[in-house]
């Protein structure tokens, strides 16, 4: 008896989702890499657009995660001009806006996935 695709294929769920929003320029970009090595990009004007990265980006990454402590939320600064990166890891969600020791590598890998990979076609 053969079985259902639908049975058959594998669930693939977020690993870890980044979301930057803010400041003067109005930035809203979001990051969402899978467990089978492909992303969902997206940034405030233009298209959603999906891609699979490299074995080497996939490796760095993480390597980078497995560093990763998420602490607890921070307090919004006073003023305007303040970015505000948003990790979903493991079934946590915290705010930061300042990066931390652990959170500055996978901020960095992940925004280095939207500068190359979103393109609109």
């Amino acid at each position: 008896m053969a079985v259902p695709a639908q049975a058959a294929a594998v669930q693939v769920r977020p690993l870890v989702e980044l979301r930057e929003s803010g400041g003067f320029a109005g930035v809203n970009d979001r990051v969402v890499v899978y467990t089978n090595g492909c992303v969902r990009l997206s940034k405030r004007t233009g298209p959603v657009v999906r891609k699979c990265v490299t074995v080497k980006e996939w490796r760095g990454l993480r390597a980078k995660l497995t560093h990763l402590r998420l602490g607890r939320n921070q307090a919004q600064p006073q003023g305007a001009d303040h970015l505000k990166y948003t990790l979903a890891y493991k079934g946590r969600t915290v705010t930061r806006y300042t990066l931390t020791t652990s959170w500055a590598p996978v901020v960095s890998r992940m925004e280095k996935l939207l500068q190359r990979y979103w393109a609109p076609d």
